[in-house]
């Protein structure tokens, strides 16, 4: 029948016709990074890169002017103490809420631990090897500790990415551990491994407690705070412990400044990643440092870099980069607007 034709029937009014799609958004309209995708970001790029040079150009140092750690740490913490401007305009106090400068002032001291553990390391250490125990101890001591104290586990991928990143660090650090020399010179070798260890676990100490201070301006207030404590602590111990030094070359003047530029940068950056993301995580992304040392330590120094270490780095990224694929999440934006 003519009426009965799909092109003469009228639309039926009853049943309205489906909702037309949404239109197509675009890549950074419809995704976006999560909170911890950008801190991991931020550690990589802001943390671990620039502190890979850190160690190299301390070394750098100490072989042209014989300068001491603690003096090197001293002129580290010089570069801090003009944060005091920033929190002076703020009208911050320098140290903190009374109720928890307790804990911000414990921050900095296992902050300057850590730094002055791995600055003694580096001077009897290979760079890229004392690079790799502190990074290690810090990554398995993060984990465990946060498991403890905060019942923040981990995913599986996550777990493999983390352990995947302690196997590299074993294949770059193990054939040095077995063949240490005997005598005076290999003493000195081991402590300076467990220097960089104890460096490493006062690290992830430090990163739990800065999780739990919660106030305005706390990153410049910890960051101030390391710079006090540092120069009280490091120069009455340069004065007793060591010799001072007062480099007379360009080179040492300007491996200092950059030293205390790139930790600075890298202090920051930290600090605001362990804020977003898990501080396994943030440590097992700092093992990038470890790569950037060990090519400075080869085109720099011109120490040799074994095949172990060439393995090791390949199987560190590969783990980095199994936590930053993991953790590229994209997060849809709300419901579209009718």
């Amino acid at each position: 029948m003519a009426g009965s034709h799909p092109y003469l029937n009228p639309p039926d009014s009853t049943h309205p016709p489906p909702p037309s799609a949404p239109p197509s958004l675009r890549w950074h309209q419809r995704c976006q990074p999560s909170d911890a995708t950008n801190g991991l970001l931020v550690a990589l790029v802001g943390g671990g890169l620039p502190a890979g040079f850190v160690g190299p150009l301390s070394r750098m140092a100490y072989q042209a002017s014989n300068l001491p750690s603690l003096e090197l740490l001293i002129c580290r913490c010089l570069f801090h103490l003009p944060i005091a401007l920033l929190l002076k305009l703020r009208g911050n106090p320098l140290l903190g809420p009374p109720d928890i400068r307790g804990r911000a002032c414990f921050y900095a001291l296992l902050n300057v631990l850590s730094i002055g553990c791995a600055y003694s390391a580096v001077q009897v250490v290979p760079a890229g090897n004392a690079a790799t125990v502190r990074k290690g101890s810090s990554t398995v001591c993060s984990a465990v500790l946060t498991l403890c104290l905060e019942s923040q586990g981990l995913s599986g991928y996550d777990w493999c990415g983390l352990l995947g990143s302690i196997l590299g660090l074993i294949i770059i650090v193990g054939p040095g551990l077995w063949t240490l020399q005997e005598g005076i010179t290999g003493v000195y070798t081991a402590l300076g491994y467990v220097q960089a260890f104890m460096g490493g676990l006062a690290l992830s100490l430090g990163l739990l407690v800065y999780r739990s201070l919660h106030f305005p301006s706390c990153l410049p207030t910890v960051a101030f705070l390391s710079g006090l404590v540092g120069l009280l602590g490091s120069v009455p111990g340069l004065f007793v412990l060591q010799t001072p030094v007062l480099p007379s070359d360009l080179l040492s003047w300007s491996c200092v400044r950059a030293v205390g530029i790139l930790a600075l940068v890298s202090f920051t950056c930290v600090s605001y990643a362990v804020t977003k993301a898990h501080p396994a995580l943030v440590c097992t992304v700092l093992h990038s440092e470890v790569v950037v040392a060990l090519i400075l330590q080869y085109y720099m120094l011109h120490e040799t870099v074994a095949p172990s270490d060439i393995v090791g780095a390949g199987v560190v990224l590969g783990s980095i980069a199994i936590i930053t694929a993991r953790n590229l999440s994209c997060e849809r934006e709300g419901k579209v607007e009718e």
